[in-house]
């Protein structure tokens, strides 16, 4: 199912009586989400992520702008009339009930000629729990089940009712790094068996990144980028994309441009042609430095970290925005790690320059 958001925006009350400015949690958004897609919600706590999901689900109505589902214009329609599957952040399942009991409640309330027998509500249930691998599990309470095993009871829940779109908001937050792993891969997989279209939200990047056909970035209640989640890693449009995407954080830097140049300090590290004289923002990703005793870029050496294919080269330099400068490279360099100081090169597809005032991208090359 095709989704479309046109000029979507969702405001709300000041609480501050001394300055009643309406609040935009949501604004002027418009975009497309293919049919049969993963998307992710991604921005900081605050950006209008979960209040976006809100408004697809129906659970909150726009202040303006329209919401289709394919052809449908569903921005009136109720919630339980748009065939939308929600999985909240805490599960909500119901704790009296078996797993078997809490994936078919969804389909007891059907009437007239969707009105269901049990026979065929048990099936429904079964074949939704097939999905989510835990047929094993029908007639255990949630109490007995674990974090990961809860998540997928919710999200068969969702499933059970065939839902027009799935909608997952911060599904794996209550999660341990281990299960949270093992449940986004089994999200990816679940999605591709289904082919339902998918809106993911999360805080996390490396969640989104991994698993996202596509991703919108958010600021603000702004879109900042959409695209292909490596696409948008290898060219952001501007400051805050680069800098809320990646691990480790990308490196930043005050820079100058001169005749064609990029100086960082006193010392020219990479040609930027076309760029015209102005102070910059640079920024380096980690992987985008290479060792080299006669290296453009000198940087005073804290200490190196082992990480088995590779090291994490820790600087520090009077320029950097960063407290630490992190260089990853292969672990076959050697680093003398006596010296106080440490040389690199510049890899110029892994730079990038901003604007000083804006953050807009400085295209060059």
């Amino acid at each position: 199912m095709k989704v479309t958001l046109q000029n979507l925006t969702k405001k709300f009350p000041s609480r501050n009586k001394k300055q009643p400015v309406d609040v935009i949690a949501v604004n002027d958004f418009t975009f497309e989400i293919p049919d049969g897609v993963l998307l992710g919600l991604l921005g900081p706590s605050g950006c209008g992520k979960s209040t976006t999901l809100n408004l697809l689900s129906g659970l909150q109505k726009p202040t303006s702008g329209r919401i289709f589902f394919g052809d449908d214009d569903v921005t009136d329609l109720p919630a339980e009339n748009r065939g939308v599957g929600l999985v909240f952040q805490n599960y909500a399942l119901y704790p009296h009930l078996t797993v078997r009991q809490n994936i078919t409640f969804p389909l007891e309330n059907r009437t007239g000629k969707d009105k269901l027998t049990h026979q065929q509500m048990a099936d429904m249930a079964l074949e939704a729990a097939k999905l989510v691998q835990i047929e094993e599990l029908m007639d255990r309470k949630p109490k007995e089940l674990s974090g990961g095993q809860q998540q997928r009871v919710a999200i068969a829940r969702a499933l059970v009712k065939m839902p027009r779109i799935l909608l997952l908001d911060e599904p794996l937050s209550n999660l341990d790094a281990r299960l949270r792993l093992q449940t986004r891969e089994e999200i990816r997989r679940i999605q591709k068996a289904t082919g339902i279209t998918t809106v993911f939200v999360t805080h996390d990047q490396e969640e989104a990144m991994s698993i996202s056909d596509l991703i919108v970035v958010m600021k603000d209640g702004v879109v900042q980028q959409i695209g292909k989640p490596q696409a948008v890693y290898d060219s952001p449009v501007n400051l805050f994309v680069a800098k809320f995407l990646g691990t480790p954080p990308i490196n930043v830097f005050d820079g100058e441009v001169k005749d064609g140049h990029l100086y960082i300090g006193e010392e020219a590290v990479l040609a930027v042609p076309g760029v015209a004289n102005q102070s910059v923002t640079a920024a380096i990703r980690p992987e985008g430095f290479t060792l080299s005793e006669a290296g453009a870029l000198s940087c005073d050496l804290s200490r190196v970290e082992v990480m088995g294919r590779d090291i994490s080269v820790v600087s520090t330099h009077p320029k950097s925005q960063n407290v630490t400068i992190r260089s990853i490279i292969s672990a076959e360099n050697a680093v003398n790690t006596a010296s106080q100081k440490v040389r690199f090169d510049l890899k110029p597809n892994k730079v990038f320059l901003f604007h000083k005032e804006t953050g807009a991208r400085i295209d060059f090359g």
